[in-house]
């Protein structure tokens, strides 16, 4: 079968490391299940795992990819929750110990697949259990926040961060957004933001909650924009992970600092009701052919993306 893998790692260069080409098919075991993809998502976890991140070189060649929606054996339609104990009951994410979605056939266990309701496309669904999981949890499994809270979104044009102002907006929260490049603050403000002001920028009022995924750029401006008592949720640092810690300012006005990495397979089940019974969709910056999944590496990395890259083999 054709998959993209991760074929050996580059800290400098990740996009050299990746490889196109012919893999063995999935063998069948007890307790899984084959699904023919139809859609694949692309996230920084994949861009990260080029660089060795979370990925050591014993694991090498690797299928690369986090989310799909396919069929299962028996043409049922599914969505594949990417969260797989490891043999240990410690979780890991696909791709990095059992191949990924980046193919035209993944093997995963029986009870990660969810089915995917027919509202849904297969394109739209293969966006959902990675960075529109993690967006879900974030704001309504850890934030604690009520309906008409303030919110700021750091970093508008990531998966995640789209995810989260389409999620937030749709609670009826007043969403703020930052970012570099005024087209994606006008694009944010087209799905609903409050506002959307440069990166950095000081906001007209402070936040019950930050939602951080850019990490050493932002944290600054983040512990600096929220009410005493207020929370940053952080799913990653793709900006860097060693910014000052702000402690003075976080222990004098009681914040609270929570991670968050993913979701469970509970709460992709509601995000899905939700986007079926709603009308919620992802938004796709561009649909590839796996192929071509180069391209949607390169635009990534490039930072010029708003919403998700999306494959289908």
């Amino acid at each position: 079968m054709f998959a993209i893998t991760a074929a050996r790692s580059s800290c400098d260069d990740p996009l050299s490391a990746l490889e196109a080409g012919e893999r063995p098919d999935p063998e069948p075991r007890e307790g899984w299940a084959v699904v023919d993809v139809k859609a694949a998502s692309l996230n920084h976890h994949d861009l990260w795992s080029l660089r060795g991140v979370g990925l050591p070189a014993d694991r090498l060649p690797m299928i690369l990819g986090c989310d799909a929606a396919g069929t299962d054996e028996d043409g049922n339609e599914v969505i594949v929750h990417g969260v797989v104990e490891d043999g240990a009951g410690r979780p890991t994410i696909l791709s990095e110990k059992y191949d990924g979605t980046f193919a035209e056939r993944l093997l995963v266990p029986r009870a990660n697949l969810l089915p995917k309701p027919p509202e849904l496309s297969f394109e739209e669904a293969s966006c959902l259990p990675t960075a529109w999981l993690t967006a879900y949890s974030m704001l309504f499994g850890k934030a604690g926040l009520l309906p008409g809270s303030t919110v700021l979104v750091q970093g508008a044009g990531g998966g995640v961060s789209v995810a989260l102002i389409e999620l937030a907006v749709r609670a009826g929260h007043r969403v703020y957004v930052t970012s570099r490049d005024e087209g994606k603050r006008k694009k944010a403000l087209e799905l609903g933001a409050y506002a959307a002001v440069p990166t950095g920028e000081r906001l007209p009022e402070r936040v019950d909650a930050v939602f951080e995924s850019v990490g050493q750029a932002t944290w600054a401006h983040s512990v600096r924009s929220l009410k005493p008592g207020g929370a940053v949720i952080i799913c990653g640092a793709t900006s860097g992970d060693a910014p000052p810690a702000e402690l003075t300012r976080v222990f004098f006005l009681q914040l609270k600092v929570i991670g968050s990495t993913m979701g469970t397979r509970d709460e992709l089940a509601g995000l899905i009701e939700m986007c079926a019974r709603t009308g919620l969709r992802p938004v796709i910056d561009r649909v590839l052919p796996l192929d071509r999944a180069a391209e949607g590496f390169r635009a990534m990395a490039d930072g010029g993306l708003f919403g998700k890259v999306v494959f289908t083999p």
